[in-house]
């Protein structure tokens, strides 16, 4: 029997593909569970639409990632944070606050699980971020932390 899998299954593939099954196996297993829907030529085609729109999303996702890096390139921000004598911070520097410092300089709005800090900011100086926009852009920026006045 041929079905069109509408989850992913591991021994059988992914989401919108076509596969010939033992007709007991369609049957009793994959149907009762919605893993998959008999392949009717209605059933492939809905099938084939969701998967160019998908394809258009992802590519239109894509653009908008590489547009936010090219803005992101060799960007610094200045964070003033309040901090003692001896350039310790009360407190920290934070992802929100990084991400907060590029929605008001770039207004990018990013959100703060996109930033990586190898370690918390809690001193003065100047530190590395990774920004990452998709599956595959990331860009480093600069984050300089200055005491406030």
């Amino acid at each position: 029997m041929k079905v069109v899998l509408v989850k992913d299954v591991a021994t059988l593939g992914k989401r919108g593909d076509t596969c010939s099954v033992a007709d007991g196996y369609a049957r009793n297993y994959l149907l009762p569970r919605g893993l998959a829907v008999e392949a009717t030529p209605a059933n492939i085609k809905k099938f084939e639409v969701e998967r160019s729109a998908s394809e258009r999303r992802t590519e239109r996702e894509t653009a908008q990632a590489e547009a936010s890096a090219a803005r992101l390139e060799g960007f610094s921000l200045t964070v003033r944070a309040k901090a003692g004598e001896e350039g310790r911070l009360f407190g920290s520097v934070t992802t929100k606050d990084i991400a907060a410092g590029i929605k008001s300089v770039l207004g990018l709005d990013l959100d703060r699980r996109q930033i990586d800090l190898p370690d918390p900011i809690k001193s003065t100086g100047s530190y590395r971020a990774v920004v990452r926009l998709g599956r595959s852009i990331a860009r480093e920026i600069t984050v300089v932390v200055e005491p406030s006045e």
